[in-house]
């Protein structure tokens, strides 16, 4: 697929836009579980796990609100969206530093279920056009690194500017508003789809109701299967994000505010030139299958490099980094481009968002499911232990799962091909008209 000067200038700018709000909007979600709350709890449970589990549900929530208004959502309307959702969490931070605690645990809720709505209306921006695959990897590359980023961010508002725990979250937020509300303009200045985009992969509008469930039969089974795979997926990833600072120190290397950040940064580059890669395919089936390959190669990578940890032929540091580049590997094609390229391969009447958002919503309630189970089921278990076998576990579903769906889709395509095909040996004078 190739890029002219005015490609070129649009991937660039389409990238950085949608890279930096998305990096921002990290800044209101993920400071506050760099802090420990050693100190509290409530009810004889460690603080800073209720918070997690009130941000999860809240963005949870979002994220089944969003199946409809994603896949709703009309061009005009998405800024508003943007800015409105950015607002109502700044707003939640700051009532949770003014509210003493256990009270202020409601506003962690709140502050999660606006923000869960923001990587759809992002991602509406990018979909359905030829560079979809770069653009969706600069995008999903920015939770990649931000995460570590906005971390290290918050650790270092409580050192250098002695900020509490409760207030760290909201100050931390406080200081990318205005980088946020900037690259939110940007990214809703881009162009629409043009008729090239549409062409190649297939016009993208708002679904109706009628719209949703006639998709959601159409493809049952992979649906029902991906979905499965992907809650598993989300809540390992949101395990190692959410108590990286727990693992990391059960790894040696407590108090190391740089290594969240190193550690991250590598594999964000590579998922981004891998992906990259696939992108460049011009043919839909091709790039969806390739999706496929990768599900299979990040499982097995993160079960083999577990393995070899717990052998010691691999450092810590290279394991945490092998997962890390493992999950993200099979969770960023989710999380957007997999979906896209599924919509062109089969010509299907929606958008992206509507499958992503049903993915999501049931990945978030694997994540919060997994938080209650390490919790109150194998609460004796240790952080890295729990990371371990979990490990384990999801290269084993994921692999198996990723082998039924590639089978399925390959099967699907050629009955399709085959249909079609027909139909032309049966009416020639359609090929003529097509021609």
């Amino acid at each position: 697929m190739k890029a002219g000067k005015k490609d070129i200038r649009f991937l660039l700018y389409g990238a950085f836009a949608s890279f930096g709000t998305y990096f921002c909007m990290y800044a209101f979600r993920k400071p506050f579980t760099v802090a420990t709350y050693e100190d509290f709890s409530f009810m004889g449970i460690d603080y800073k796990i209720i918070l997690i589990i009130a941000q999860v549900i809240g963005y949870m929530l979002s994220k089944f609100i969003g199946i409809k208004v994603i896949s709703e959502l009309k061009p005009q309307n998405r800024i508003y969206y943007l800015i409105g959702m950015i607002f109502l969490a700044e707003v939640s931070l700051l009532l949770f530093g003014i509210t003493p605690m256990p009270y202020n645990v409601i506003f962690m809720f709140l502050n999660g279920l606006p923000l869960g709505i923001v990587w759809g209306i992002v991602f509406s921006y990018l979909e359905g056009r030829k560079f979809t695959e770069v653009l969706g990897v600069a995008l999903c590359s920015s939770f990649i690194v931000s995460s570590g980023v906005v971390k290290s961010a918050g650790l270092l508002v409580m050192e250098k500017w002695q900020v509490s725990e409760f207030w760290m979250p909201a100050v931390t937020g406080a200081v990318f508003i205005v980088p946020f509300v900037f690259f939110a303009w940007l990214l809703n200045r881009m162009p629409p789809p043009t008729a090239e985009d549409e062409q190649l992969k297939t016009a993208r509008k708002p679904m109706t109701a009628k719209d949703r469930k006639k998709v959601f039969a159409a493809f049952f089974f992979p649906i029902v299967i991906l979905v499965f795979f992907y809650t598993f997926l989300t809540a390992l990833r949101d395990f190692r994000d959410n108590f990286t600072r727990e693992i990391w120190d059960s790894l040696g290397f407590e108090g190391n505010a740089a290594i969240y950040t190193f550690s991250e940064i590598p594999i964000a580059v590579l998922v981004l030139v891998i992906i990259g890669v696939i992108g460049l395919l011009k043919s839909n089936y091709k790039a969806f299958v390739s999706y496929h390959y990768l599900l299979l190669f990040g499982t097995v990578g993160i079960g083999v490099t577990t393995l070899l940890f717990q052998g010691g032929v691999i450092s810590p540091v290279v394991w945490m980094m092998s997962v890390g580049f493992g999950l993200y590997i099979c969770y960023v094609p989710f999380n957007c481009i997999f979906f896209d390229r599924m919509i062109a391969t089969f010509k299907i009447n929606g958008n992206a968002g509507y499958l992503i958002y049903i993915a999501d919503a049931f990945g978030y309630l694997g994540s919060m499911a997994v938080l209650l189970y390490k919790n109150f089921g194998q609460s004796n278990i240790s952080w890295l232990n729990f990371f371990i076998g979990s490990s384990y576990m999801i290269a084993v579903l994921g692999g198996v799962i990723a082998v039924i769906s590639l089978l399925y889709f390959k099967r699907k395509y050629r009955k399709e091909n085959s249909l079609k095909i027909s139909r032309e040996t049966s009416h020639p004078e359609m090929q003529l008209i097509e021609l």
